[in-house]
C-alpha cells in the first residue's frame, strides 16, 4: 500500500486510463464510478441547463475503439479476462467486446489502485450488467463477488408489447481483499407499528410501562429486547435500492445526461468507507461522486473527458454551502500523475508470481512477432516439428509461461499448434513441451 500521489480533491481532465496507470498501487479506499453502459446511442445534455454542451457517445466498435496495444496486453498477460472479452464478441456482437475491452484495461488499473480493504462499486444497466460481472469476476475473483444491487425507481408505467417496462438499473459491488470497510446502511423505522409488524412478536410491558418483544438468547433461553432500543438501530437496506430518479424539477439537477441522484452515491460511500478515506470515480461526469464525498466527510478525486467538468463541481460545491465548512479549492489537472511506488503493473487476482523487466527497446505488437517467427522459422510447429500448409494453424506462445515470469518479449516468443499449445498450457516451457510430446510419441519424427 502506497501513499496517494495526487491531492485530495483533484479533478484531472481527459483519457481515465493514463491517469489510473499513473495513481500508485494501494492508494484508494472506494471507487464508485458511472460508466457507459453499451446503450448503442449518443447522449446530450439539456441544452439551456448548466450542463449545456455535456455528450458522450455510448456506441462502440472494435475495429474505431480498440487498441492493439489493449488486446495485445490483455491476451498475453490475462488470458481469463480475454477469454470473457471473446465470448461476449460471440454471444452479443462485436460491440460488447469492443466496450469490454475498453473497460478490462481500466477495471485491472481500478482493482491495481484500491487498498486490499478497498471495494468497487460499478453502475451498469441490463444492456451490459451479466457480461460485466464475468469480466469483473474474472478481474477481481468470483469470490470477492460481494452483491449486485437494484437501484428501482418508480416512473408512468406504460403496456409494453413484449416485455415488462424496466423500473432499474445494477450496481456490482466487489471488494479487492477477503475482508473490506462496511457499515450496513440503514433507514429509521417508519413508526412503533412497523416495527412490531416486521417482528411478528407478541409486544409485551414491563413494571416501568417500556415495551419489549422476547427474543431467543441462546441455549433455550429467552431474552427481552426493548423496543426503543431495538428501533435505534433502523432497518437495514437489502440489495433492492428506492431511490426516485431525478426529474427535470429536481433542484440537483443539471440537465447532464445520465445523472444519478446524490442519496444513491451517498449510500455507497456510507456503506464501504469511513471519514477522512479517499474516493475515486474515473468516470466523474458531472462530479455526483466527488459532491457526495465532500458532503460525507471524504477526500475524493475525480476525471472524465468533459470540458465543462471543473465549472460544474464548482457550481454544485457552490450550491452545497449550507453542508460544507467551506467551499474547497479544486485542484484541475490535464496531465496524469507520476507514481512514486516503482510502478508495479495491473494484476488480477489469478496473477501471482512475480513478473520481470522486459528488454529496453520498442515493443513487437502480437502480429509482428506472429510474422518474424513465422520468416524464422516457416510453417512448422515448435512443439511437434509438423509442418502445415496453412499459418492459420500456428498460435502465438510464449516459451517460459507469463505464470512462471516469462517475458512478453519476442526472445520469449514461440509459434505452436492448436493441440501442442493447449498441451503446453501454463505448466511447460518449450523444451518441457517436447520432452512431452517425444514420450507419447507426439512428435512429427
Amino acid at each position: 500500500m502506497a501513499a496517494p500521489n495526487f491531492r485530495n480533491r483533484t479533478l484531472y481532465h481527459g483519457d481515465n486510463l493514463p491517469v489510473l496507470r499513473g495513481m500508485n498501487s494501494g492508494s484508494v479506499d472506494l471507487i464508485a464510478t458511472d460508466p457507459p453502459f453499451n446503450k448503442g446511442k449518443d447522449f446530450h445534455a439539456t441544452p439551456d441547463s448548466l450542463a449545456a454542451g455535456a455528450k458522450f457517445q455510448d456506441r462502440w466498435s472494435w475495429d474505431d475503439d480498440v487498441e492493439g496495444e489493449w488486446v495485445d496486453q490483455i491476451t498475453d498477460d490475462w488470458p481469463h479476462v480475454m477469454n470473457v472479452i471473446n465470448g461476449s464478441k460471440q454471444s452479443y456482437g462485436e460491440d460488447m467486446g469492443a466496450f469490454l475491452c475498453f473497460m478490462a484495461v481500466r477495471l485491472l488499473e481500478m482493482r491495481r489502485v484500491l487498498k486490499d480493504t478497498g471495494s468497487l462499486y460499478l453502475h451498469c444497466d441490463p444492456t451490459a450488467s451479466h457480461y460485466l460481472k464475468e469480466l469483473l469476476d474474472a478481474i477481481f475473483g468470483r469470490r470477492h463477488f460481494r452483491n449486485e444491487i437494484v437501484w428501482h425507481y418508480s416512473g408512468w408505467n406504460k403496456r409494453m408489447a413484449r416485455h415488462l417496462e424496466r423500473r432499474h438499473d445494477v450496481i456490482l459491488f466487489y471488494a479487492k481483499g477477503t475482508t473490506q470497510v462496511f457499515h450496513t446502511p440503514t433507514r429509521p423505522w417508519k413508526s412503533r407499528d412497523e416495527y412490531v409488524a416486521k417482528r411478528k412478536q407478541k409486544v409485551r410491558t414491563d413494571e416501568a410501562g417500556r415495551e419489549y418483544v422476547l427474543s431467543d438468547g441462546g441455549g433455550g433461553t429467552r431474552v427481552r429486547r426493548y423496543l426503543e432500543d431495538a428501533m435505534a438501530y433502523g432497518v437495514p437496506f437489502d440489495d433492492v435500492w428506492p431511490i426516485p430518479k431525478l426529474n427535470n424539477s429536481d433542484k440537483e439537477r443539471q440537465g447532464y445526461p445520465t445523472q444519478k441522484p446524490l442519496a444513491l452515491y451517498e449510500r455507497i460511500i456510507q456503506a464501504s468507507s469511513n471519514k477522512g478515506d479517499l474516493v475515486l470515480d474515473p468516470f466523474a461526469g458531472c462530479a455526483t461522486t466527488p459532491i457526495a464525498a465532500e458532503r460525507l466527510g471524504r477526500e475524493w478525486v475525480g476525471i472524465d473527458l468533459w470540458d465543462g467538468a471543473l465549472g460544474i463541481v464548482r457550481r454544485r460545491m457552490e450550491d452545497n454551502r449550507q453542508l460544507l465548512a467551506d467551499i474547497p479549492t479544486i485542484h484541475y489537472e490535464t496531465a496524469p500523475p507520476a507514481r512514486t511506488d516503482g510502478g508495479d503493473e495491473a494484476v488480477p487476482f489469478l496473477q501471482v508470481t512475480e513478473r520481470y523487466a522486459e528488454p529496453e527497446g520498442p515493443r513487437m505488437s502480437r502480429a509482428a512477432m506472429y510474422d518474424h517467427l513465422l520468416a524464422q522459422h516457416g510453417q512448422r510447429c515448435q512443439g511437434c516439428d509438423r509442418t502445415f500448409d496453412d499459418p492459420r494453424y500456428l498460435e502465438l506462445d510464449h516459451n517460459t509461461p507469463r505464470s512462471d515470469g516469462g517475458l512478453n518479449h519476442i526472445t520469449n516468443r514461440v509459434l505452436l499448434c492448436g493441440p501442442c499449445n493447449r498441451a503446453k498450457s501454463n505448466t511447460y516451457t518449450l523444451s518441457g513441451l517436447r520432452r512431452l510430446n517425444r514420450r507419447n510419441g507426439w512428435m512429427a519424427n
